[in-house]
């Protein structure tokens, strides 16, 4: 069953008050006019919720010259237990209630070209939770990595490669057209406290590793608002002006690593692109990977 908590309009059920929604409007609706803000206790996935919604406000607008001047309003779901989340490619994500942050967001994107999105978004949540750049890394194109060791991350000017590490969280983007617009929908998920082993994947780090006291509200109440201007921003001008901030947390960049690109199945890791295609170089010939074409794994990984 699901239980809507926290709608800013709405008073905020005394069940779940310390998720603070109310707060989290009031910064995030000055950059994201209209947004509306919902916290639900259990949900099979906010980004299929909300990918719905929007697809039944398309055929509203189908059905009525103009549509509704509300179905395109931004609109925040979070679930503080997600139980079919998923991830790239299909994948599940596990989330165990109260362990991770699961949530998703919904706006129009008044951009044609929607290249390097992921990376955008990891850029804005890894600067949110990580703003010295010392630990999170991000791993093309959607996931965010925990590097083990404080300053694995390459600083200005290093040519070193970073560290691999642990993964800590993912992002998931969908497009859906509504009438003659197009909207994105943005799910993150991040683990925010250990998992029983039963429900852990192997591998996985948790935000409690370097932030012990973080709780999954606390950690979206940092993230709401730098993501949201991120994506301003990047409505604005693209990937191109972040990719110099993704560079300095990018994990493959001077790996050797493998895909499952026929003509480019292994080679060393050389940065993205300004329209946030992986670079791959193997045999003097540099080839561009684009974001949906192939699974890029460290060469050595299992």
């Amino acid at each position: 069953m699901i239980e809507p908590q926290a709608s800013p309009r709405q008073p905020a059920s005394p069940a779940r008050p310390h998720w603070g929604a109310e707060a989290l409007w009031q910064a995030m609706v000055p950059l994201l006019p209209g947004l509306s803000i919902e916290v639900v206790q259990s949900l099979d996935s906010t980004n299929s919720e909300l990918t719905d919604r929007l697809r039944n406000a398309g055929r509203v607008q189908q059905d009525r010259r103009g549509g509704r001047v509300g179905d395109l309003a931004p609109q925040m779901l979070v679930a503080i237990h997600q139980t079919a989340g998923r991830g790239r490619l299909g994948r599940r994500w596990h989330a165990t209630p109260g362990s991770s942050l699961t949530f998703s967001l919904a706006l129009p994107l008044q951009r044609d070209d929607w290249s390097g999105l992921s990376l955008a978004v990891g850029l804005a949540v890894a600067d949110a939770l990580d703003p010295q750049g010392q630990r999170i890394g991000l791993k093309w194109p959607n996931d965010l990595i925990l590097n083990d060791v404080a300053g694995a991350l390459p600083t200005a000017g290093s040519d070193a490669p970073p560290r691999a590490g642990r993964k800590l969280g993912g992002i998931l983007i969908e497009s859906v057209p509504v009438g003659a617009q197009r909207a994105a929908v943005i799910g993150i998920g991040i683990n925010v406290l250990p998992q029983p082993v039963a429900e852990a994947d192997y591998g996985a780090a948790t935000l409690a590793e370097i932030w012990p006291e973080a709780t999954p509200q606390d950690a979206l109440a940092r993230i709401g608002a730098p993501l949201a201007r991120t994506l301003l921003a990047f409505e604005r001008g693209g990937f191109a002006p972040l990719q110099p901030g993704y560079a300095r947390r990018d994990v493959l960049n001077g790996r050797q690593v493998r895909t499952t690109d026929a003509e480019m199945p292994e080679g060393v890791a050389s940065g993205v692109d300004t329209d946030g295609a992986l670079k791959v170089v193997a045999d003097g010939r540099t080839r561009r990977v684009v974001s949906g074409e192939v699974s890029v794994r460290l060469a050595g990984a299992a």
